[in-house]
């Protein structure tokens, strides 16, 4: 199946039920800061705090009588696991979530308090440990982003804000194997394709940066980065190339501008996200996209799992 702006379209109504149409803001308290007008896609006001539950539960709505009956397994860091247990349990499915021992501790809590089981494994490990454990107990294996529903899911984001806010110039989206940015790019590009939509990365762990420059998909070396949420080492198999047709391209930011971005959120804005919900900002911070005074910029912000440990590194960060 081929994710298409109508296949989305679909998509929307059949999850419509189930998630929230998270508002878009403008903040402009926020203009003086990143260089242009400034607004907010809210995914971290969505169910289970991040825009995960969106492919999370249009995949599991998907599913014959037979597959939830054997039960459901998936690898994530974290939001991807909390949006699959939500989603399991309001459909009454068994599900088990394989997470990386670097995933935050209170992400991982959430996940067991939603009924899934948890198994914890090296972050290089968790795809090929959850395909083993599915293939041993005939469960049936979700991919948290290399999946066409899981994309149709993901892209109703982009429906939203296209209906919120059609006069925008830019879109910057938070990047990790491409889901979400795989998914907006299907969703917007085919009827605005003048609106430029750009991903955004850790610099510490760029797979998309470099995979697009050389035209393949690229592992990268997995490194510890703030934004656990975006610690993929290598594009997916289905997003790459609708990224690599659509995206106008790649931003990155370091960690400290990461921090920076969660902290100008709060303290300006009154906005709580995690640091992967930030990294656009962060990536403007950076001056990875130095756009016009009067450009209408829009930030998704992916989530809002934020523990105390990571509000606490903000105590000491300067954002002027």
């Amino acid at each position: 199946m081929t994710v298409t702006h109508e296949a989305i379209k679909e998509a929307r109504m059949k999850i419509a039920p189930y998630i929230s149409m998270t508002p878009l803001v403008r903040a402009p308290a926020l203009d003086g800061f990143l260089g242009c007008e400034v607004y907010l896609k809210l995914e971290n006001m969505q169910v289970t705090q991040s825009f995960k539950y969106r492919g999370a539960i249009h995949k599991m709505l998907g599913l014959s009588n037979d597959e939830k009956e054997r039960g459901i397994i998936t690898a994530s860091s974290g939001n991807h696991g909390k949006a699959f247990a939500h989603a399991a349990k309001a459909l009454g499915i068994d599900a088990t979530v394989v997470v990386p021992d670097t995933a935050a501790p209170f992400k991982v809590a959430a996940i067991e308090e939603l009924g899934a089981t948890v198994i914890k494994c090296d972050v290089t490990e968790r795809f090929a440990m959850s395909a083993r454990l599915a293939e041993r107990h005939a469960y049936t294996l979700i991919h948290p982003y290399d999946d066409v529903d899981i994309m149709m899911g993901q892209g109703t984001v982009g429906l939203e804000i296209i209906v919120q806010q059609p006069a925008l110039d830019t879109i910057i989206v938070p990047t990790s194997g491409g889901g979400l940015l795989g998914g907006m790019l299907s969703a917007i590009k085919p009827t605005h394709p003048g609106i430029g939509i750009y991903g955004a990365e850790p610099g510490m762990m760029a797979r998309y940066s470099e995979s697009l420059a050389r035209k393949k998909r690229v592992k990268i070396e997995s490194r510890t980065t703030i934004a656990d949420a975006l610690v993929t080492d290598q594009p997916g198999v289905h997003n790459f190339p609708v990224i690599e047709r659509y995206a106008d391209g790649m931003l990155k930011a370091d960690e400290d501008s990461i921090l920076k971005a969660m902290k100008l959120l709060l303290m300006e804005a009154k906005i709580l996200a995690e640091p992967s919900g930030a990294i656009g900002l962060a990536a403007f911070l950076d001056g990875s996209h130095v756009p016009a005074a009067d450009e209408k910029v829009c930030f998704v912000i992916s989530g809002g799992n934020v523990g105390f440990d990571q509000l606490s590194q903000l105590e000491t960060i300067h954002y002027e």
